[in-house]
């Protein structure tokens, strides 16, 4: 028998976990959906929602926590013009799908006009970037729990000044289903997992800490000996760098930033700058900037949600659309932004397949999926030797950024002085403080060596919290503000 495609495959799935089990079909989804348009309304959805998570975390060689949950609903919303109104459900069923459309209809705008919803549905295109599988149960309770411990016995065997481990492990299970006034069905099934491991280091005294982890869209299998090696190897090499740290000096300088996970500064500084919304309402400093230069030569920013297996990865985005690889910055001239769906109509731009969504229980809104800057041509290492006095900032913890003016601040969790193009010695305390689109005019090196990261980012926006993925080369940055310790 042929298999079938990944759309059909897909909405089988959610029809049996989202529609049949409640005895709903597409009747009840048309039927909700004119409910709404009794009132004036240009476009109305339904957002099915079944998420199983869970999560387990081990300390001192035992495992401390751990939880399961299922949370399912049903969210409705209907949009005129710029104005939008939202209902939403955590029961599946016919009566609490009618009561949240009758809900949105009640908030919507009232008039007599109204735009006619399509007579039936069409399956979306859709890719297969994921597998339509559960990783929850890709291993029983007791080989999570014995993957945690191997992690653990790895990263004591690496030095014996290591005096604790944490580590966590975290896999979800999300089947989703939209149905639009349109006329279009889509659905998605999407595996997320991630490990975490944070390790300290003892010496004379002194604790330092180091972390590291990843994960992505695939199973629980993924983490075999090597991947986990990695992340012992990054973390325990932290903590014992840190360990050798030395307060960090202070002003404007030279900054080199490692790559990967580093390009975690390019997505809060510049990333959210270029979602639709805040250049709708004219909060962003690059709103009305399209076609100028907002960054060196040789700066290229791309948002992409196709890449197969990565943590912000899509087959549809929330509200249906194909996710796609956006330009957005290109060789320094700004070219777009990213648009759901809304702001999209708003703009008079097509939507990229960016309107996500926590949950079921909240309106999509443009967001970021995998976002990073293209590789150049310089050697890494040609880059390193070219600084005569600077930092080196290889990894980065918590920072803060306002969109509306581009500022920043971020500390680097791991960084090194320089001197004569040669490391000298880690420093630790150091924080970079600039702003996003200036920062990009002081990029003048830029390294052969992009590199995603490795599978750990979670962005916040507006009390939502969604899975992305960031990535860089190595970056030669021109007199960028360091705030330190010594």
């Amino acid at each position: 028998m042929k298999p079938a495609e990944p759309p059909f495959e897909r909405l089988a799935i959610a029809r049996s976990v989202l529609l049949e089990p409640y005895g709903l079909d597409e009747t009840h989804l048309q039927r909700a959906l004119a409910e709404i348009f009794g009132h004036r309304v240009d476009y109305a959805d339904l957002y099915f929602q079944f998420t199983r998570s869970e999560g387990w975390s081990l300390e001192e060689g035992i495992v401390k926590s751990g939880s399961f949950s299922i949370d399912q609903g049903v969210g409705v919303r209907a949009v005129a013009g710029d104005k939008t109104a939202f209902a939403y459900s955590d029961v599946i069923g016919a009566e609490a799908l009618m009561s949240a459309a009758r809900a949105a209809r009640a908030i919507a705008a009232r008039g007599a006009g109204r735009v006619k919803v399509a007579p039936g549905f069409a399956p979306g295109a859709t890719r297969a970037l994921y597998a339509a599988q559960d990783p929850i149960v890709r291993l029983d309770a007791a080989e999570k729990v014995a993957l945690l411990e191997r992690i653990e016995r790895m990263a004591r065997a690496r030095d014996p000044r290591v005096s604790q481990v944490m580590a966590g492990l975290a896999a979800e299970y999300d089947v989703v289903l939209v149905a639009r006034s349109d006329g279009l069905i889509a659905a998605d099934v999407r595996p997320l997992v991630r490990i975490s491991l944070t390790v300290i280091a003892e010496q004379a005294g002194r604790r330092e800490q180091g972390h590291s982890g990843g994960g992505g869209r695939f199973d629980l299998a993924q983490f075999d000996d090597a991947r986990l090696a990695g992340y012992v190897d990054e973390a325990v090499g932290a903590a014992l760098t840190n360990l050798e740290s030395r307060p960090a000096p202070a002003g404007p300088m030279t900054v080199v930033l490692g790559p990967g996970w580093p390009g975690v500064l390019l997505h809060e500084a510049v990333g959210h700058g270029l979602e639709g919304d805040f250049n709708r309402k004219g909060s962003s400093v690059f709103a009305g900037r399209i076609g100028q230069r907002v960054a060196s030569r040789g700066v290229t920013v791309v948002d992409d949600g196709t890449l197969a297996g990565r943590r912000g990865s899509l087959n549809v985005d929330d509200e249906g659309n194909l996710s796609r690889r956006n330009v957005l910055i290109e060789d320094g001239i700004l070219k777009g932004y990213l648009q759901d769906t809304l702001n999209a109509r708003l703009m008079k731009r097509p939507a990229t397949g960016n309107g996500r969504r926590e949950s079921f229980a909240h309106l999509p809104m443009p967001r970021m999926t995998n976002t990073f800057m293209l590789g150049g041509d310089r050697d890494p290492a040609e880059i390193l030797a070219s600084v005569e006095r600077g930092l080196y900032a290889v990894n980065f913890g918590g920072g803060q950024v306002d969109i509306t003016n581009g500022k920043f601040v971020f500390s680097a969790s791991q960084a090194w002085w320089v001197e004569n193009g040669k490391l000298q010695y880690p420093v630790k305390g150091a924080t970079l403080v600039g702003n996003g689109p200036d920062v990009l005019t002081r990029v003048t090196m830029i390294g052969n060596d992009m590199a995603l990261d490795a599978g750990i980012g979670v962005c916040g926006k507006d009390g939502q919290s969604v899975p992305v993925g960031v990535g860089q080369p190595t970056l030669r940055i021109e007199a960028l503000t360091v705030g330190g310790t010594a």
